[in-house]
């Protein structure tokens, strides 16, 4: 599939998240107008000047509510431009201890990273193909391999992503709408601070976005770190009797 011409225009939904602010520069230094999306684009006013300065690209800030499932397509008319590349970056951690306690943690935790994403890569994917075809990029989690006592909600919500991005990925190709499924594991990033992370396994966002984009260049349908597939692998190998009796 060839790549996205170097002046086409990348849409970044959730552009506040550090994993998304550093694809956000890796497509700028390529030349890539950029249209970043938040809840409150004020927040996006410093990113964008710092692209421009950086780049000498155009970077628009633009309101946009993953959770408002009625105002997906409006939002997507109301664009400047149409964009060639869909970046899905929103997420939401969330706390498994309360939402084992509380219904509406564990709706919301569902909700963001996956009801809300998966929505708005439908519409992308009819619009993208509509408009000749391009790429979507969406960041799933090694999490929605396999469930874990300390993350199952979390991880629930990303296998389904996961599972949107491939039907996706399989309903579009015809059309030349490329779909990569991007599954890190431990990022250094706000999100992740104060964990006690692993070092040898954690990567930084900065470096994370570097690969991504390398993949979908190369019309990959799956990144996920090589640490982490070795890692996952042997996870997803193990039998259900052993696995319960794990901690981690």
């Amino acid at each position: 599939m060839p790549l996205p011409p170097a002046d086409s225009p990348v849409l970044i939904l959730g552009a506040r998240s550090d994993i998304a602010r550093a694809l956000a520069h890796e497509y700028a230094a390529a030349g890539h107008p950029l249209m970043l999306a938040a809840r409150d684009p004020a927040t996006l006013a410093a990113d964008c000047a710092d692209l421009a300065l950086r780049h000498g690209v155009t970077a628009t800030a633009h309101a946009y509510d993953a959770l408002d499932l009625g105002a997906i397509a409006a939002f997507f008319e109301a664009l400047p431009a149409t964009p060639r590349v869909v970046i899905q970056a929103v997420g939401y951690l969330g706390e498994q201890a309360r939402a084992e306690a509380d219904p509406q943690e564990a709706a919301h935790v569902v909700a963001a990273n996956l009801i809300g994403p998966a929505a708005a890569l439908e519409e992308a994917a009819r619009r993208l193909a509509a408009a000749g075809g391009g790429t979507i990029i969406g960041l799933s989690s090694v999490a929605g391999e396999r469930g874990r006592a300390k993350n199952h909600w979390y991880g629930a919500a990303k296998a389904g992503l996961t599972a949107v991005l491939s039907g996706l990925r399989q309903r579009w190709w015809r059309e030349g709408v490329q779909v990569l499924t991007v599954k890190p594991g431990f990022v250094a990033t706000r999100m992740t601070e104060g964990m006690d992370l692993p070092a040898p396994l954690t990567d930084s966002a900065a470096g994370l976005a570097r690969h991504v984009k390398r993949a979908a260049d190369r019309g990959r349908a799956v990144y996920m770190p090589w640490k982490w597939r070795l890692v996952m692998g042997v996870i997803c190998a193990l039998p259900e009797t052993v696995f319960k009796r794990l901690s981690f």
